[in-house]
Formats: structure tokens, sequence, C-alpha cells
């Protein structure tokens, strides 16, 4: 990410694209891991007093569990269908409050949250306005707190890109975004600071990093129904992405015993509000 405001325009519109397939994206992303909200608890001292605000909060996947611990929700979403999605799915918790817009643009109406958390969304949120942000909307001794996803290999252990890549090379030839993911080993070296480009400099101290391993195991059209749920598929051209994610599910059939693994390294980044 960049702050060329040229470039913000396209960031909005890709995050948009899963406002697109609301049920899809709840359906087949992955969730995070028990043991992360747990570390997420110990290290901000969050319990049913805290307020928490939850930027880019999707369908509730995170939500669903802050909520469950007690804690008091105002989630911002700008996705009207993904909002919908999360209001009705989250209909039971009276203290979730879900809020149409962009982080950018919200009004906090003098609000402050002792946690802010960003499930798989800051990425999102131009750097330039959020950071700071951030840091005006949390209460002294705040915490700011970062989850995701990276997806990862292992040596020797089937991977669907390995098995597909001349099909991704085929129906979307020199794509730079192709390519096998990393391996686990050597994500876990990256735990220093926040995982992203532009970092918020002065405004949040020292990070704790945390990693979780989790796996999704699907079909062949499981794995295509993910796919289709990822922002890089769904910028093709659905005449180049439907034949693509139909070759995939195929090739998974053929070679893999209709069975294949999507493997992560769940992440959780923490910092505290400087003063």
């Amino acid at each position: 990410m960049t702050d060329d405001p040229q470039t913000r325009p396209n960031r909005l519109d890709l995050g948009r694209v899963f406002n697109e397939v609301p049920e899809l994206y709840d359906r087949v992303r992955p969730g995070y891991p028990d043991e992360l909200f747990a570390d997420l608890g110990a290290i901000t001292g969050m319990d049913r007093r805290s307020s928490v605000l939850e930027v880019g909060c999707g369908t509730g996947q995170a939500t669903r569990t802050l909520a469950a611990l007690g804690s008091s929700v105002t989630a911002v979403e700008p996705g009207a269908g993904m909002a919908a999605l999360a209001r009705q799915r989250l209909a039971s918790f009276p203290d979730v409050d879900i809020e149409g817009s962009t982080f950018e643009e919200w009004d906090d109406r003098g609000r402050r949250f002792d946690v802010l958390v960003a499930a798989q969304s800051w990425h999102w949120v131009d750097p330039s306005i959020g950071w700071q942000r951030a840091h005006d909307v949390l209460s002294p001794g705040g915490w700011m707190a970062l989850l995701g996803h990276v997806v990862v290999r292992r040596p020797g252990e089937p991977e669907v890109y390995a098995e597909t890549a001349d099909l991704h090379e085929r129906f979307c030839p020199g794509n730079p975004d192709w390519g096998h993911p990393p391996l686990e080993e050597e994500v876990r070296t990256t735990d220093e600071g926040w995982g992203l480009v532009d970092g918020p400099g002065g405004l949040f101290g020292p990070t704790i990093v945390r990693w979780f391993p989790t796996v999704q195991w699907f079909d062949g059209d499981g794995f295509a129904d993910h796919l289709r749920s990822l922002s890089l598929f769904r910028r093709l051209d659905r005449d180049v992405r439907e034949p693509l994610l139909d070759a995939i599910a195929e090739r998974i059939r053929s070679r893999m015993g209709d069975r294949a693994s999507r493997r992560y390294l769940s992440v959780l980044r923490v910092g505290q509000r400087a003063e």
C-alpha cells in the first residue's frame, strides 16, 4: 500500500468486491481459532466492561466471538450486503451495533474505545488516515489488534497451486499475482511490526505477535467456491474466472482425490496506544 491518493479508488473498488457475495464469503472463509481470542483478551485485558470497535466486520465472523466474550461491540462495515448479513447473524447479541461506513468516513460521535480490532480488513483502509484515526478513537491505554490469515505451504505436502499453476497460466497468462504460497517456516520469521508496508510510526507501541496454525479442507467444488470469495479472483472477468475455477475443481477431483487443504498461519498483532 502507498499513500498515493491515486491508488485509493482502486483499493476501495477491490474492497467492495466482497459485498457481491456475502453469503458465499460467510460460508467459505476461515474463522479464527479460540486460542487467538484468548490471547487477545489476556493481552488487552478485554472483558465485559470493555468497549470494542471493529473495523470492517464483513459478515460478522470475528464479531460473533467478540460479542460472545461479553464486550460491547461497535462494528463498522462499508458493504451494505455484508452489513445486512452480519446484522442477521448477530441479532441475538444486544450489545453489538453495526454501522454502515468506511472507517475513514465514519462518524465516531466523540465515542472512545478500549480495543480496536480489524480482522483481515486493515489493508483496505487508507494508511494515511487510518492509523491516526485508530489512535484518536482509542482511550488512553487502549489497544490496536490486527487479525489475519497468511496462506502457507509445508514441504512435501500436496498443495493446490502447485497442482494447478498451468491452469492459472492458461486462463490468465502473465498475472503477477500468481505464485506459490510461502513456506510456513518462512512466514513465522516475520514476527515484528504490523506486517504492513505502511506502519503507524510512533502512534502505537511495540507489537506483540502470535501465530496460530489452522487448516481448511475442501472438495473440488468447495475449493472453487473459496477462490470465488477472494479479491484476486473476483476482479477477474467472469468469462475468465469461471472457466478457470471449473478447471481447478476438476483438477482437484482428478489428481487430488477430491480433497484439498488450504493451510494458514492465523496471526494476531497487538500494540498499545502511545500517549
